[in-house]
């Protein structure tokens, strides 16, 4: 059974048909309205959300389908102790595709090895969050109408950040992407991603610590908060999360086709003064999630046999 676990699950034809799919969802939604009809979606969410969670409720429901939903692990079985594996294997007999985010790393995998039907991961702890990715890649396209020849900066939590991680692998496959790692030393890029994707398909990348320095080469700068939810120590955590404020100001430095992203929530790490400068794109970023998740129910249903 075909799930999506991580963003590399995806070829990158099939994101540039995904891509193509969400565009024509876009010009033509009504001849989406009832492709899903009778369909039912069961998002498991044992970790909070609210853009994730509903972007995929309202997937679902714009493609004519239905929604289960589980919130939080404090109202499902799993306060009973039920394993992630159960859980998989009871819900596949009251849905057609599952969308799940859990806090613990490797959650997602075990529920797509148990299902019988496809499995989307929506977040597992610092791993990868896939559909989030596809709504960045979607986002760049459509500003800036390709992902090649590209320089992203990434900027705040870069060690936890599942997101940055995801991003990194995806745009590693088009040619002329460079990265610009933006962090404290404490929260910088792990090893391992430097390792296995930078180094090993010899993509240009750069470290600093200083924002502003950076923003006059980046065609990209993606925006992340230092996630309180991942540190084991308050005073780290309070040490951090304003390494990075990004204001109106600081913004002078960038050029005029900047696109500034961001997985949202934000705390404060953007200023609200920014959102009115047409370089921030991060709420068009919400609602190209939305056409991505649209697409790829689609895709994983139809490889299902299920439409």
């Amino acid at each position: 059974m075909r799930s999506v676990i991580d963003i590399t699950d995806l070829s990158v034809s099939e994101i540039d048909g995904l891509m193509d799919t969400a565009v024509d969802i876009i010009a033509h939604p009504d001849d989406y309205a009832e492709t899903c009809r009778r369909k039912k979606l069961a998002t498991l969410f044992f970790e909070p959300s609210t853009r994730t969670r509903l972007s995929f409720e309202a997937a679902m429901y714009e493609l004519g389908g239905n929604v289960l939903s589980v919130t939080g692990a404090a109202t499902s079985s799993a306060a009973k102790g039920e394993s992630v594996a159960d859980t998989a294997k009871t819900v596949s007999c009251y849905a057609d595709i599952i969308a799940m985010r859990h806090p613990k790393e490797g959650a997602a995998y075990v529920a797509a090895k148990n299902a019988a039907i496809p499995v989307i991961n929506a977040g597992d702890g610092g791993h990868s969050h896939p559909t989030q990715t596809l709504a960045d890649l979607l986002t760049i396209y459509r500003e800036r109408g390709s992902l090649e020849n590209v320089t992203v900066g990434l900027c705040g939590d870069l060690k936890f950040g599942r997101t940055v991680h995801s991003l990194i692998e995806a745009m590693s496959r088009y040619s002329g992407v460079r990265f610009v790692l933006i962090s404290p030393e404490e929260l910088k890029l792990p090893s391992y991603v430097k390792k296995d994707v930078l180094q090993r398909q010899g993509i240009p990348y750069e470290q600093t610590t200083d924002l502003e320095a950076a923003l006059p080469g980046l065609d990209i700068l993606y925006m992340t908060r230092v996630q309180r939810e991942r540190f084991f120590n308050e005073e780290d955590y309070l040490r951090l999360k304003d390494s990075y404020i990004l204001t109106p100001r600081k913004l002078q430095r960038a050029g005029k086709d900047l696109r500034i992203l961001h997985p949202l929530p934000r705390v404060n790490e953007i200023s609200v003064a920014v959102d009115e400068d047409p370089r921030a794109a991060y709420f068009k970023q919400v609602m190209n999630g939305k056409y991505m998740r649209m697409a790829l129910i689609l895709m994983l249903l139809k490889e299902a046999g299920r439409l």
